[in-house]
């Protein structure tokens, strides 16, 4: 906690003293949380020392934490250009990765995003980005089918499901209702979109599946929601309402099961390449990596005080089982 505490001074104070401007900065920009991101700042930096850089010898990271806050995104990004920072690191930004790819052609960016970054006109190919941005794509609404389909299969009688979204992160909310209007129709279930972009929005998203009788909450992927991941382990437990993420964290936090990728895994990666640019490496010539494995996480414990039985075909399925 004091390392983040590190970075969310560094955060809250752009501006690098003249001893420091000697040494490169990777700027890394997240839309959640300082206090809830310990386990991925971790693997930033080892994903820098794998890549041989030392943390504070080689490079100076600051950490940006937008906490829901995406309109700060042009402000910050503008300081960040006009001080010239060696690497704009956006994992689970894409916002953040497309504002910066529209401002900047020469410094370089390495993303992490949850789509084809071709789609979104990041990168020219996987293979070759051919251009000033790079970085990893690591399933998130492409994912959303699955998920649904796990969630239908987890709670058989839920046919009324509320989709939670992010209203500020419209690329996001977009893709999510897409996908999941698209897999309801062929699981057969009824869906709503319920939005939300501030924790007293969540608390009333919360009430309104209770209040409007939905029978189990799938939630958008969005970093802010993902570090507010305590209140939503709070709420769903005090309502009783069955919930589905996309990142073990959810789960592990309470929430009733997960499916995606490791984000932690994520940022390691976004970290390697970040330093194999200081290194000199081109991101023109880095080829975009896809993540490869994905995770099924079921709290147990959950589903116990829901009284929901999970079929065993499931509990097989499962990477991991939270008792």
């Amino acid at each position: 906690m004091a390392l983040l505490g590190g970075a969310a001074a560094v955060a809250a104070c752009p501006r690098v003293s003249s001893a420091q401007e000697a040494t490169p900065v990777i700027a890394l920009i997240n839309a959640g949380a300082a206090d809830t991101a310990v386990r991925n700042v971790a693997a930033f930096r080892k994903g820098l020392s794998e890549a041989g850089i030392a943390d504070s010898r080689d490079a100076a990271v600051e950490y940006h934490w937008l906490e829901g806050q995406y309109d700060r995104l042009p402000e910050l990004l503008a300081d960040l250009i006009r001080r010239r920072v060696a690497v704009i690191a956006t994992p689970g930004n894409t916002p953040a990765t497309l504002a910066a790819k529209a401002m900047t052609t020469t410094i370089p960016i390495v993303f992490g995003v949850g789509e084809d970054p071709v789609k979104r006109g990041l990168v020219v190919s996987l293979a070759h980005p051919g251009g000033n941005a790079t970085g990893i794509n690591f399933f998130v609404h492409e994912l959303v089918a699955k998920r649904l389909g796990l969630l239908h299969d987890l709670v058989p009688g839920a046919a009324r499901i509320a989709v939670l979204v992010n209203p500020a992160n419209a690329l996001a909310t977009e893709a999510t209702l897409r996908e999941a209007e698209d897999a309801a129709r062929t699981l057969g279930l009824q869906i709503h979109a319920v939005h939300a972009g501030t924790p007293d929005e969540i608390e009333a998203a919360f009430a309104a599946v209770v209040r409007e009788k939905w029978h189990a909450l799938f939630v958008g992927g969005d970093a802010f929601f993902f570090s507010r991941r305590g209140q939503f382990a709070t709420l769903a437990r005090r309502d009783r309402i069955p919930t589905c993420y996309g990142i073990r964290e959810m789960a592990e936090a309470g929430g009733l099961m997960s499916y995606g990728t490791n984000v932690a895994d994520m940022y390691r990666q976004v970290a390697v390449y970040a330093g194999s640019i200081l290194k000199g490496a081109r991101p023109a010539v880095l080829p975009v990596v896809q993540s490869t494995k994905f995770e099924f996480v079921i709290n147990l414990q959950t589903a116990k005080a829901l009284a929901l039985d999970v079929p065993p075909m499931l509990l097989a399925q499962a990477d991991e089982v939270i008792e």
